[in-house]
């Protein structure tokens, strides 16, 4: 997709004219707060995240973490070992900030700069690209991340975000 950065590093910066800004990102984040997330609502999150990714023939890998514990993994066809370590970093950003790592990044743009030029973390361990997104539990705040990687940037955000969004709705 031209105007988006992959998960690979090519490609430029994500096309402001159709990445949602970091208003619309914050408010993403506000809304999507669970009642509780279990074991096995991971398991119905992932199994959601696979089951869209799939129909839209993405080769993405998805994860979801919980206070330091993987609770699901899948990779889909098309998929790579470099997945998972965008996984990792993303994952990351979202664990040290408390916020989606795509929105992490916006933050940085928005100031006229880029979180590997400012925020003085290690590329290698930290990316703030699109795809991680908080585990957010009502009256206990962000407990995990839900991680998708393999598209550009912005799609794998909005893949977990539409994940969220029905998961929600159930």
């Amino acid at each position: 997709m031209t105007g988006t950065r992959t998960d690979t590093g090519t490609g430029t910066e994500p096309d402001t004219r159709t990445a949602p800004t970091v208003e619309e990102l914050e408010e993403q984040q506000r809304r999507l707060v669970l009642p509780r997330f279990t074991h096995d609502d991971a398991w119905a999150l992932g199994s959601l995240l696979v089951e869209l990714a799939r129909q839209r023939r993405a080769p993405v890998a998805v994860d979801i973490h919980r206070a330091g514990q993987q609770l699901f993994h899948a990779a889909l066809p098309g998929s790579t070992p470099d997945n998972d370590a965008w996984i990792a970093r993303k994952r990351r950003v979202v664990e040290r900030y408390g916020a989606a790592s795509y929105l992490v990044g916006a933050r940085f743009r928005a100031k006229g700069t880029t979180f590997e030029d400012s925020s003085r973390l290690d590329p290698d361990v930290y990316a703030a690209h699109g795809g991680s997104f908080p585990i957010t539990v009502e009256g206990a705040g962000v407990i995990g991340a839900v991680t998708v990687s393999g598209l550009p940037q912005v799609e794998d955000h909005r893949l977990v975000v539409e994940a969220l969004e029905r998961f929600l709705a159930k």
